[in-house]
């Protein structure tokens, strides 16, 4: 019997549990695939896609350093969906034997499912804060635009990157025709400012990096949502004082990976008992 082959594609690879969520995956839905961890040298990712095509390979998902290098591989040689041109980088390559190589971004669809339908939170007329502008805010945009807040603030140390991902995001909602207002703030900028939802996309919590931002922009009783996973971070410590409910990112893996399974394979996994397993692996 014929397994169709994929792949995560990164450097580092060794940390992650994208093999063992697909794994699950396909057992649960009864798809006959494999799925590795591929570690590509820095400056080697074309050569190591070119050779997993190949190979029969039929897609690949994209982790850091590579995410740019996705995009840029697929828009010479087939197309580029639209999450992955509004996020200006790719996660997830799919190898089409019509439309060549398609690069798709499924982290924002991710962020969105796990806070809309994991999390129970209604993402219409919230006031939003984003945490951060760098490649992660990039990647979640259209998606949380498509969700019809009624505002997303954009902060970040430096107001020329907070004005960048804004701008982008008020494209987004002109190009869709919602009413979502977006504007870009200075972290100090913040105090006196309350919102429903604030996702923290920077990577602070990785050197427990405490962030200037205010107390009071924590509403009673909002979301307060850490893109990473695996331990409390000093923002959702911070969140949690303040009264915020407290998420952290390991549903948006679990989801961008099942929007991935998806547009390979055509079916939609269940991602909870996936999501309880790798909780209970991390005690």
């Amino acid at each position: 019997m014929l397994v169709d082959k994929y792949a995560v594609i990164g450097n580092p690879i060794a940390h992650s549990k994208s093999p063992l969520i697909h794994a699950e995956f396909a057992h649960q839905t009864g798809q006959t695939m494999s799925y590795e961890a591929i570690l590509a040298p820095i400056d080697g990712f074309d050569a190591t896609v070119n050779a997993l095509m190949a190979k029969g390979y039929k897609g690949l998902n994209v982790t850091v350093p590579f995410k740019f290098d996705a995009l840029r591989f697929a828009s010479g040689r087939g197309k580029v969906n639209v999450f992955a041109a509004t996020a200006g980088a790719s996660n997830t390559l799919i190898f089409d034997g019509v439309n060549g190589v398609v690069a798709d971004n499924t982290d924002g669809v991710g962020l969105v499912n796990d806070i809309t339908k994991n999390l129970k939170f209604d993402l219409r007329n919230k006031k939003v804060l984003v945490l951060g502008s760098g490649g992660a805010t990039f990647g979640v945009l259209q998606p949380l635009a498509e969700a019809n807040p009624a505002l997303v603030v954009i902060a970040n140390r430096t107001f020329t990157k907070a004005e960048e991902a804004a701008r982008r995001l008020i494209e987004i909602v002109q190009a869709s025709r919602s009413n979502v207002l977006s504007m870009a703030k200075r972290f100090e900028e913040l105090d006196g400012m309350q919102f429903d939802l604030i996702i923290n996309s920077t990577s602070a919590g990785l050197t427990d990096s405490v962030l200037p931002i205010p107390d009071s922009i924590f509403a009673q009783g909002c979301l307060a949502y850490d893109m990473m996973y695996g331990r409390e971070t000093p923002f959702m410590a911070q969140a949690r004082r303040n009264g915020a409910q407290v998420a952290d990112g390991l549903g948006m893996l679990v989801e961008q990976a099942a929007e991935a399974f998806y547009l390979w394979r055509g079916v939609r996994p269940d991602t909870q008992p996936v999501m309880e397993k790798l909780r209970s692996l991390a005690k």
